[in-house]
């Protein structure tokens, strides 16, 4: 049962961080009698205890309802605590959670749900709506509705002493979380309860998460993010989890205040959404005082601990591996820090010999990017990484050679910190969600104007990348003619990310020798090119306007502000 959100949380000592060969499940039950809050949101707060004991119900739910095969469970929810405990049933029970992400659509989506083999699906009204006319092969009397009015009833039926199932060991599989690759196709990286239990214990004590703290969960749980480097740890610790529906810019601050938070996760662009919220007198009056994330500019980080007092620390890592690198109190801004073992390095994916140093210029700049830009890999990470669900084409694009191959470029400079310098094949990392470019040129190649199309990445001004598309089209047809937003919005399987913010317009774009587009040529002259090139500035639908040569100008200032010019080819 929720009671009301305490005003106070005493101060408990942490013990030590030791890691073990354990479970999710583990963790989850030495919570019991635990009765410091665990789980917030909005006025409503469970203690840990409550929290084991409302999951333990849901696994006993779901361990009735199970069927042969896989046992799989669909999760699509926003942040509400109907998702954490989920989560806790899944481990209790032995059952893999399949995190939908609620910003897929159409075909997309229901190519993505399908491959994951879902026995059941959590979810609500909305995202029933969602779902609505896609056939992801579970029949709709196995949809478990949170606001309907017999879900309550139906879960206190199967409260229960919590308990993990005996086939439960550090092997279970926990978590498919969904991940974009190279060719644009689905694939879904396993989790076990063995190596995020790990994570957890890892993670807690190089994010400095005590039992103490308050971690406030901004970014959806569906993401590697609010996993790995919130949830996970928080349970490791003790620690207490806030949860926010969405992410919000302008209710952050009042989030925070409200439960006390004094950790958070977030990506890049959230730090930036943030921080364009009006200034006001009292900003650092506030309990913050850590977090952990990725993208975010250097100046952004230095402008955010001004601002609301509130350290933010970058780290590398992905759904499919992690503990790659480490952090020194000499790393560069603009560095990720040291490789953590030997085995991780920067090669050349074709004859797989190390990289030699970059030599960076005054700006910061990569001199000899041909030499020193490699894909990162991990010589000794093979054994580590658990693979994907049903797709052995992609485990073995991650393992070749006996090494783990990251996907990842960077190079490292001559005191041996890593820097990153982008993704290898055909993604757009937007948000911190990789975006296929792939996916995204197609939607536009059905445009019955568009001759030819592709899809790109090119930086964001603060962090990540945004997409950007050329298109052909023939001779006399304006870029008006295309009516683009209204096309876009009606191509239900493109999602929320996939639009592209720059559309180059031409009649002739440049092709290779063998006739396709030059996409490297394109994507190195980017919107900076003589053709017409539209923007879509905001947020909201798609609202295309011509860039002038004054917006472009007033662009690159904004990569000079942000300490990101060096991102512009």
């Amino acid at each position: 049962m929720a009671q009301s959100t305490p005003d106070i949380f005493a101060p408990v000592k942490p013990g030590p961080v030791t890691v073990r060969n354990e479970t999710i499940a583990e963790l989850l039950l030495a919570r019991i009698g635990d009765d410091r809050p665990g789980l917030l949101s909005g006025d409503d707060a469970w203690t840990w205890d409550e929290v084991v004991r409302e999951s333990a119900a849901r696994a006993s739910l779901a361990a009735r309802l199970r069927q042969d095969g896989p046992f799989h469970i669909g999760v699509l929810l926003d942040n509400v605590p109907e998702y954490i405990l989920w989560l806790g049933a899944a481990a209790l029970g032995g059952a893999t959670v399949v995190g939908i992400n609620s910003t897929r659509r159409g075909a997309y989506l229901e190519q993505e749900v399908r491959h994951t083999d879902l026995q059941l699906v959590v979810t609500d009204r909305a995202g029933l709506e969602l779902l609505d006319g896609l056939d992801i092969g579970v029949p709709r009397e196995r949809f478990l509705l949170i606001d309907d009015e017999k879900y309550p009833a139906l879960v206190a039926e199967h409260a229960c002493e919590p308990a993990a199932d005996p086939s439960v060991d550090p092997k279970t599989q926990l978590l498919l979380l969904f991940t974009s690759g190279t060719t644009g196709a689905s694939k879904a990286a396993r989790c076990s309860q063995g190596r995020l239990a790990e994570l957890g214990r890892n993670n807690s004590a190089k994010y400095d998460v005590k039992r103490e703290d308050v971690c406030y969960c901004p970014m959806p749980l569906f993401h590697g993010n609010a996993l790995m480097a919130l949830w996970a740890p928080a349970l490791a610790a003790g620690a207490t989890v806030a949860l926010t529906p969405k992410f919000s810019a302008s209710g952050f601050l009042p989030d925070v205040r409200r439960y006390g938070a004094t950790f958070f996760t977030y990506v890049g662009k959230a730090i930036g959404y943030i921080l364009a919220t009006p200034e006001q007198d009292d900003d650092a009056g506030n309990t913050l005082t850590h977090g952990f994330g990725t993208e975010a500019s250097p100046e952004d980080r230095a402008e955010f601990l001004r601002r609301f007092g509130c350290r933010l620390v970058e780290g590398y890592g992905s759904s499919e591996g992690a503990g790659m690198i480490k952090q020194t109190p000499d790393t560069p801004v603009t560095a990720f820090g040291r490789p953590m073992h030997a085995g991780v390095r920067i090669v050349d994916p074709q004859t797989r010999e190390e990289c030699p140093p970059a030599v960076l210029d005054e700006h910061g700049r990569v001199a000899n990017p041909e030499q020193a830009i490699g894909e990162i890999v991990d010589t000794d990470g093979a054994e580590k990484f658990e693979g994907y669900y049903k797709n052995p084409e992609a485990d073995a694009e991650r393992v070749r050679h006996g090494w783990y191959w990251t996907g990842d470029l960077g190079y490292l400079d001559g005191d041996g910190f890593l820097y990153f310098a982008g993704r290898s094949g055909d993604w757009i990392r937007v948000d911190s969600e990789n975006i296929s470019a792939l996916h995204s040129q197609l939607v536009l190649r059905r445009h019955p104007k568009v001759i030819d199309a592709v899809a790109f990445a090119v930086p964001d001004p603060r962090s990540g990348d945004q997409v950007m598309a050329a298109v052909e089209v023939s001779e006399g047809t304006a870029f008006e003619d295309l009516d683009l937003p209204a096309f876009l919005a009606a191509q239900n399987d493109l999602g929320t990310k996939g639009a592209p913010r720059f559309v180059r317009f031409s009649h002739t774009l440049p092709t290779t020798g063998s006739g396709k587009l030059a996409k490297k040529q394109l994507q190195i002259e980017g919107w900076r090119t003589d053709e017409p090139v539209y923007r879509w500035v905001g947020r909201g639908a798609p609202d295309y306007t011509p860039m002038t040569e004054a917006d472009k100008e007033a662009l690159r200032e904004e990569f000079v502000a942000s300490g990101r010019l060096r991102f512009l080819p």
